[in-house]
């Protein structure tokens, strides 16, 4: 196996390098590539276990069985999220899945920054519970894996598949940017895949509960999360 380290200089050449005329659009030849060019304890899946997940999942297991696959256990997740995270666990049993969580417990939390901060300072709470956790993940990896879509919102439209990531400092890798979310649930449904119940209760994009409504219109799929704010990441994807 290779053990390349892809510098910033090289990014976008590589990125642009790939073809999104297949199956996959793309997807497949860019994770065969990532595994091939980082090993195993360099290069880590951070999964929400939303549609795109369970796809990314499913195409990741197929080129490297047991890769390394980090969930960011919030405490805050949905009773259904962590139903099809044990699914997913049951039908790929080699796959290394961690439930990353924070140092601050719900409880500390609440005593250091007050009851209820997702409503009060929701950046704030999405840094602690979600940023820093990853922070420290990502600080012996040098690169993950992301499941960004371009049309997912006009903050994502320009994500390439090989990404300089100014926040954590290595490369972002997104195998799915070309893919629509029809494409997603026509991967889902011809592979019999496990996926969060809650996709059929008008929940497009799914993260803490607090924080995550249905929706009732046809739009941008990030829809529904820290509904009647500006917010529309909790910073991860952000600088």
């Amino acid at each position: 196996m290779m053990n390349t380290v892809v510098t910033y200089e090289e990014w976008r050449q590589i990125s642009e390098s790939f073809s999104h005329q297949d199956q996959t659009k793309g997807a497949s030849s860019v994770l065969s590539w990532a595994f091939s060019t980082y090993s195993e304890d360099e290069i880590v899946y951070s999964a929400s276990f939303g549609a795109e997940s369970i796809v990314l999942i499913d195409l990741i297991q197929q080129i490297r069985p047991d890769a390394r696959i980090v969930f960011l256990d919030t405490g805050l997740h949905f009773p259904q999220t962590y139903e099809v995270i044990d699914k997913v666990e049951a039908r790929y049993p080699q796959l290394r899945i961690e439930r990353k969580q924070p140092a601050l417990s719900l409880n500390d939390q609440a005593i250091q920054y007050g009851d209820a901060l997702w409503r009060s300072n929701p950046n704030q709470c999405c840094h602690l519970r979600k940023v820093l956790p990853l922070q420290e993940v990502l600080s012996s990896s040098l690169a993950w894996i992301s499941g960004l879509r371009r049309d997912q919102s006009p903050s994502r439209a320009a994500t390439e598949f090989v990404n300089r990531d100014e926040k954590f400092r290595n490369i972002k890798i997104c195998p799915l940017i070309y893919w629509t979310w029809e494409d997603v649930w026509a991967y889902i449904r011809e592979k019999q895949l496990p996926y969060n119940e809650l996709h059929d209760r008008q929940y497009p994009s799914i993260g803490c509960f607090p924080c995550t409504s249905p929706v009732s219109t046809d739009g941008d799929t990030r829809d529904g999360r820290w509904a009647g704010l500006t917010k529309t990441e909790c910073g991860l994807h952000t600088r």
